[in-house]
């Protein structure tokens, strides 16, 4: 890997990203979740997120680093999230609970995956976990308390999702293993440069 090559645009929001997120929980704490500069903290994160991907995309930025750097940002940024809103009390606690649990299956298939050398490609049923939740937290931010009840109906929809992109990755990785696609030498294995299991 040329390092020289992973300073990229892309690569730079995702650590702004990254540093900014602990500016938002420490802000979601003392707000408790319910303030303009917090929520406007989670919508510039989220931007970013979708800014770099595009950036990387259209002027072929693509890189290494980016392909596991970037989602493992956007991990962080949505458990950091839930955690802070279940601390806070805006947010019942089988959410936080529910992602982490997903989300540590799905860095751990990564890691086995990324040491066999195999990329199993995002899909749509992923990125649309990803935008379902975003929306909901945006929702989180500017819901009054006396309405703080529908948090179970407004993230049983993207909690769903989420758990349904679990599923079907892993069983894309089950379908992989009897395939017998791990056992093939890597050069042989079919790469997306632009893929990444989670």
């Amino acid at each position: 890997m040329k390092w020289k090559d992973q300073i990229t645009i892309p690569n730079i929001l995702t650590l702004l990203r990254l540093f900014c997120i602990p500016w938002m929980a420490v802000e979601i704490y003392r707000s408790k979740g319910y303030s303009p500069l917090s929520a406007g903290l989670f919508i510039g994160i989220w931007f970013t997120d979708i800014l770099d991907g595009w950036i990387a995309r259209r002027f072929n930025q693509v890189s290494d680093v980016g392909k596991v750097l970037d989602p493992l940002v956007d991990k962080i940024f949505q458990i950091t999230t839930a955690i802070m809103m279940c601390i806070v009390e805006r947010l019942p606690l089988w959410v936080p609970v529910i992602l982490i649990i997903k989300e540590v299956l799905m860095i751990a298939g990564g890691i086995f995956l990324w040491k066999q050398k195999v990329v199993v490609s995002s899909r749509w049923y992923g990125k649309l976990a990803t935008v379902l939740l975003a929306v909901a937290f945006v929702i989180l931010f500017f819901l009054p308390e006396e309405y703080l009840w529908l948090n179970n109906f407004i993230f049983a929809i993207p909690v769903g999702m989420s758990l349904f992109s679990l599923f079907s990755y892993a069983k894309s990785v089950y379908n992989l293993y009897k395939s017998g696609a791990l056992s093939e030498p890597p050069e042989n294995r079919e790469r997306d440069p632009n893929s990444s299991i989670f």
